[in-house]
């Protein structure tokens, strides 16, 4: 069994992992700041969820180096799992303080952290962001990303590079997980596909930007879990992993799925391309098949139906804490 402290457990993807880690029968403590980013309601959700899994989220602040290494101390954590960050391309172009906060002392907090408990494994949400400008198709791990297109990325590709340091300084474990659009039932808000499915039930127009010309490797949220489950199991000394379904999807297909799911039509505002976004991302997964046994297998077509399925009940049944579990955790080892 092993001791799995989570940052960000209230967000998306950590509240899925601590689900499914718990029911594999590890020991799973979650650690949020439930900022107001977006819909608080969501994250307290998340964490009413989890408390039906017996996984307690306490609340803290991971720029709080002494309280970190107080935690791994106390609850003997072997791996943390760092998913808190401030996400999101557009909100850093107003608020890039609050990326230098999150992403970058709060990062180094951790790898603080694991410097005063060095057998301690860290596992960490970097991003396809971190290709920024990069030209080549589909991005692989050993390109280059030193053109990132915004701070968010930047601020990624900088937690690979001090954690690659802290490594060779120190010897920790270190594992950076490039996520790839990660998507599916409690997703975060902000997110296009959320947003566009909201716009659309309440008849409000949705924004597309370089008038649909974008494609995104859509990575639905178990594919996701099962990717980081197996870096956790690897406990690799140094390495980098993309995360992503290897299938880039246009915009306007997802557009498409997202209509015939909810059963009406959306009103379409194209725009031009905004500041900070790329035209397209895709994973090569070679690396992560051959390492992590990592094989996608929900597609959009399957996933979207999911989502749109949560988001409904989510809508309808949000003023009560129940569970929705979308897909049976039955698969996981």
């Amino acid at each position: 069994m092993k001791r799995i402290l989570i940052t960000g457990a209230a967000g998306f993807i950590g509240f899925h992992l601590a689900r499914h880690l718990k029911m594999r029968g590890d020991f799973v403590l979650g650690l949020d700041n439930f900022n107001s980013y977006y819909d608080l309601h969501l994250k307290k959700m998340r964490e009413q969820e989890l408390l039906l899994f017996e996984v307690e989220v306490l609340k803290g602040d991971i720029c709080n180096t002494k309280f970190l290494k107080d935690l791994l101390v106390k609850h003997e954590i072997t791996h943390i799992v760092h998913l808190a960050a401030q996400a999101g391309v557009r909100y850093s172009l107003e608020n890039p303080e609050e990326y230098v906060s999150s992403n970058l002392q709060g990062f180094v907090s951790v790898l603080e952290a694991c410097r005063s408990n060095p057998s301690v494994k860290l596992i960490f949400a970097s991003s396809s962001s971190v290709y920024g400008l990069n030209e080549k198709i589909p991005f692989s791990v050993e390109d280059k990303t030193d053109r990132p297109a915004n701070l968010y990325g930047a601020t990624k590709k900088a937690n690979e590079v001090m954690a690659h340091s802290y490594h060779h300084l120190y010897g920790i474990s270190t594992t950076a997980l490039r996520f790839f659009t990660a998507y599916g039932p409690w997703g975060r808000p902000d997110m296009a596909y959320y947003r566009f499915t909201r716009h659309i039930c309440e008849g409000k127009p949705i924004q597309i930007f370089n008038h649909g010309k974008m494609r995104r490797d859509f990575t639905y949220i178990d594919d996701i879990v099962k990717g980081t489950m197996a870096a956790i199991d690897l406990g690799a000394p140094n390495e980098v992993f993309n995360l992503g379904n290897n299938r880039p999807i246009d915009l306007l297909y997802l557009i498409e799925l997202l209509e015939k799911a909810l059963g009406k039509e959306a009103i379409k505002e194209f725009l031009p391309m905004q500041p900070g976004e790329v035209v397209e991302t895709y994973a090569d997964i070679e690396k992560s098949v051959r390492l992590l046994n990592f094989h996608p297998t929900v597609q959009i077509e399957e996933g979207i139906p999911l989502f749109v399925d949560w988001f409904n009940d989510y809508k309808n049944n949000s003023s009560a804490f129940g569970s929705v579990l979308i897909r049976s955790l039955a698969e996981y080892p």
